[in-house]
């Protein structure tokens, strides 16, 4: 079918477009005008908006919590704030792991049990604790090591996630350690997640130690240039140190997860060094063709500024689908990513073309002896492209074929919720925890708690407890009517039928907390029938509902991106089907990425290389971030190949030499940017943490199967085998797209390619 754009004229490489390109109406004609005509006042407001973001800045790790995996609204959610508000030691938080200092000694040793009675007495006393409970006090054995070695005294920190971690930093040196004849180490889910934050924070620094001298290094390689290399590098920094401000102020209105500041470094560096890279290859692209720097700088946005400005609203729709989830751990890494992309591009945009200006044939300057030197600039990039297209059905097939045989173990995934043993195996807070989960018959700190209402009469919170105490993995039931072990009441009997003045029990069980036995066992109890109200809740039973939830919303997430990426790719491209071809091929590119997780982090194949301990699930909101992520960064170097190929179909009419161009172009940069991005990746998967190492190492090897697989295997083929068909559109589509799509201007040739009338670049007469 004929498409509906006639190709433009081609001008010659020493005569670029007789009008001046910065003359230009339109947004895009603006701003060239503004970075052309004052580059240093730009430069000089960027440098002062940047001081102020390093002030402000500065202290946005210590607002951050590691919670927010909760929905609000669930049963769980509203059971723990109703326990909170009316029986706030109902849930231990902080667990003290008491053993005798002499190991010939068991903790009923009077020496033993008199200094633990005198640690639980000096707990209580602590202003920000509550509900101290020791097993010296009740004799619980539950609170007690199967052995007699160790034994526990449980507490909760008042307060919210932020001022838990600050009564916890208070609290530890006071506890951990030797106290008389007992030494005491902190466990709980207040000392994991506090060890958690402390982690996370020191690894982030590590990784941008990592990232940033390697991605000078390999910038250095593609540009041979020391000033083009620190433009990028430049246009990173200043992405990052913005989103850390924006993620500053809003702390103060919501919670923000810990997680948002990797996500931030990684994008950060890695979308704006993505962007610079194309707008910096491209300047010198139209330098080398003839044009002043003002010009080249203006040209630049017009075509590669556009390419840019849709490839960051891509990205941020992806990450902003992420609003539509409930809980905060998601929406505050939308805000993060939101922030991050929007920035990154404005820095590139605005902030990079100034320097440019300024810098004039300059940004050629330090020439290194690395890097690209003479010959011919993407010929291998075409031969492949050449070769694909002339084995178009059996490259399509095969890579699809390799591509969903790497994602079929993601069939058997298996969804859960981070522990203890997401940190390292040295934390204290992790040695504490293996111990409860290892030695004693059930940890307070993994219990369920039955929120109880309606006021029943003791004889049915009874029949109740001795119901629950039945079902398989319960240990024991504790409450108001008594203790239950197998359905019958264990340590006396009440004497009286009024009603309890305590609503809640406590369930004991020994399944482990994030595991199916576990979610199964909260499903159960919400099923015992009762003459009252009850909802459950406890880590199990908010992973239930946390996975409930995420389903739910997962579909409009999904169709947000769907939609969003249809339309922004029409529009920069005019083409119907094209669209549609992008979002089936950027889903495809992630597979592998699926695969590699549930084959390395859930089944433990690598565990010892990577230094992880796998738990045998996958964190339930993980991998709807990371397809977020992945999806967005593989549009970014989508919409980079496809408005390349537009622009060459645009200029000489022919599809397939079209393709060979586009990807002569653009195919050695994309890749460039996939390393660069994969190397900030992997830093960032360098944590000691198990979920943001599954973060960096999963999105790493998506953008590279991306790069490297679809956009030179996959792409080419699949345009081959739609043809010219690629471009077609409806005539009412066509002409709305050239009223809102922003359309490119034709742009010269460049002196290092041969033109068509120099040469057919597919080889036909």
């Amino acid at each position: 079918m004929t498409p509906q754009t006639s190709p433009t004229s081609q001008t010659s490489p020493s005569s670029p477009t007789s009008s001046s390109p910065q003359s230009a109406a339109g947004p895009r004609g603006r701003v060239a005008r503004a970075v052309t005509t004052r580059p240093r006042l730009l430069l000089l407001l960027i440098l002062l908006l940047t001081a102020g973001a390093v002030v402000v800045g500065g202290g946005v790790a210590e607002r951050m919590s590691s919670g927010g995996s909760q929905i609000p609204g669930s049963e769980s959610s509203y059971a723990t704030a109703e326990l909170e508000r009316r029986w706030p030691a109902s849930q231990p938080n902080l667990l003290l792991l008491v053993s005798p200092r002499d190991g010939s000694r068991d903790v009923d040793d009077p020496a033993v049990a008199s200094a633990a009675r005198d640690l639980a007495r000096q707990l209580a006393d602590e202003k920000t604790v509550l509900g101290v409970v020791s097993y010296w006090q009740t004799e619980d054995t539950a609170l007690r090591a199967r052995d007699g070695g160790e034994a526990l005294v449980t507490a909760r920190i008042k307060g919210d996630e932020d001022a838990v971690d600050d009564a916890l930093e208070a609290l530890e040196p006071r506890y951990q350690g030797a106290h008389g004849a007992v030494d005491v180490r902190l466990g709980g889910p207040a000392a994991v997640r506090h060890a958690s934050q402390e982690v996370i924070a020191d690894d982030l620094v590590r990784a941008e130690v990592i990232a940033l001298p390697v991605t000078l290094v390999l910038l250095v390689v593609v540009f041979g240039s020391a000033v083009a290399a620190a433009l990028p590098l430049l246009v990173g920094i200043v992405s990052v140190l913005g989103t850390n401000a924006v993620l500053r102020v809003i702390t103060e209105f919501t919670d923000v997860s810990v997680y948002a500041q990797n996500l931030t470094t990684a994008l950060g560096l890695g979308l704006a060094i993505d962007y610079a890279l194309f707008l910096v290859r491209r300047h010198r692209e139209e330098l080398a063709a003839g044009r002043d720097p003002g010009d080249a700088v203006a040209v630049t946005l017009r075509t590669a500024g556009r390419t840019v400005l849709y490839s960051a609203l891509t990205v941020a729709v992806c990450l902003a689908s992420m609003l539509v989830f409930e809980q905060y751990f998601l929406r505050s890494l939308a805000y993060a990513g939101i922030a991050v992309v929007l920035i990154s591009a404005a820095a590139s945009l605005v902030a990079l073309p100034a320097a440019l200006v300024l810098l004039g044939h300059r940004v050629n300057a330090l020439r290194l002896p690395v890097g690209r030197r003479g010959g011919n600039p993407g010929a291998g990039w075409a031969r492949l492209a050449r070769l694909v297209m002339r084995r178009a059905p059996l490259f399509a097939v095969g890579t699809v074929a390799v591509l969903l045989v790497l994602g079929l173990p993601f069939k058997d995934v298996r969804f859960g919720t981070a522990d203890d043993r997401q940190l390292p195996s040295s934390a204290e807070a992790r040695v504490a925890q293996e111990e409860l989960r290892n030695e004693f018959p059930g940890s307070p700190g993994s219990a369920l708690a039955v929120l109880v209402e309606g006021k029943p009469a003791a004889k049915a919170l009874a029949e109740y407890s001795g119901e629950v105490s039945r079902l398989a993995h319960v240990v024991q039931v504790a409450g108001p009517a008594g203790r239950f072990v197998d359905g019958k009441r264990v340590g006396g009997k009440r004497v009286n039928d009024a009603p309890p003045a305590v609503g809640y029990v406590s369930v004991l069980h020994s399944a482990e907390s994030a595991s199916p036995q576990s979610v199964s066992l909260v499903k159960k109890i919400r099923a015992v029938p009762a003459s009252f109200e009850t909802s459950v809740t406890g880590p199990a039973a908010v992973l239930a509902d946390t996975q409930h939830g995420t389903a739910e919303r997962l579909p409009w997430a999904l169709a947000v991106i769907a939609v969003t990426t249809l339309i922004l790719v029409f529009l920069l491209t005019g083409s119907v089907l094209l669209p549609l071809l992008t979002v089936v091929v950027n889903g495809l590119s992630l597979t592998a990425m699926f695969g590699a997780v549930v084959w390395v982090f859930q089944d433990g194949h690598l565990s010892g290389a990577l230094g992880f301990t796998p738990t045998g699930d996958i964190e339930t909101a993980l991998p709807v971030l990371m397809f977020c992520v992945a999806f967005g960064l593989s549009m970014d170097y989508g919409v980079f190949l496809v408005s390349r190929i537009k622009e060459e179909y645009e200029l000489g009419g022919d599809h397939r030499d079209a393709v060979v161009l586009g990807i002569r172009r653009t195919g050695g940069l994309i890749t460039a940017a996939a390393l660069i991005l994969a190397v900030v990746m992997v830093a960032i998967g360098t944590s000691r943490v198990t979920n943001i190492k599954m973060l960096g190492l999963g999105v790493g090897l998506a953008v590279l199967m991306d790069a490297m697989v679809v956009r030179a295997l996959l792409v080419p083929a699949v345009l081959r085998l739609t043809g010219r068909a690629t471009w077609w559109a409806p005539a009412p589509l066509r002409r709305l797209q050239r009223r809102v799509g922003l359309e490119e201007e034709a742009r010269t040739t460049y002196p290092d390619i041969p033109t068509r009338t120099e040469r057919p670049v597919s080889g036909r007469t």
